[in-house]
């Protein structure tokens, strides 16, 4: 094969030559969408959300982690404080979460009688740098039901600020079985 041939061959395979007849009409090239383009930034945002933040007491936090179309996986990692618990560390997974902008929901399930509810945002904190402490911080109002053994539930609902942990801080997360 000559080299010539041999150029022709790969530049038209890899399309840099173009062979067309003068008259034949020759479409131009459709313009590619930008919304994925924006999509993708704006979910890449989102995920920037994701971290541990602080919860009710010293030592408790909570775990959110920004998934896909804004779906939102986490944990609220808390001391018992009902008579068969008190002072053990539990773990109550979300049931259900979900970021629409900055606007954040989420349900735990239910441990020993108590979930969580959370109705609120996320908000850039007074931290300087990503990475910072409180950097984006959860405003909103937390609602804790608790159930008793006649299963009467009494809800109790408050408005809370959670800071972000500093990255350094932030824990791996754990996969849940």
């Amino acid at each position: 094969m000559r080299k010539l041939d041999f150029i022709v061959m790969l530049a038209l395979g890899t399309g840099i030559l173009s062979l067309t007849s003068a008259g034949q009409d020759a479409r131009p090239a459709e313009p590619k969408p930008t919304a994925p383009a924006a999509t993708e930034k704006d979910a890449k945002g989102a995920r920037a959300y994701s971290g541990m933040y602080t919860f009710l007491n010293e030592g408790e936090f909570v775990q959110v982690t920004v998934e896909d179309e804004g779906h939102v996986t986490g944990f609220i990692s808390r001391f018992g404080d009902g008579a068969s618990d008190k002072g053990a560390f539990l773990n109550q997974y979300f049931k259900s979460g979900k970021l629409d902008g900055s606007k954040l929901s989420f349900t735990t399930e239910i441990i020993h009688g108590v979930s969580f509810d959370f109705l609120g945002s996320v908000e850039r904190g007074e931290g300087k740098n990503p990475g910072d402490e409180a950097y984006f911080v959860l405003k909103g109002t937390l609602t804790e039901n608790s159930s008793d053994v006649n299963k009467k539930v009494t809800s109790h609902s408050q408005d809370v600020v959670f800071k972000l942990f500093p990255q350094q801080a932030t824990p791996t997360v754990v996969d849940r079985k």
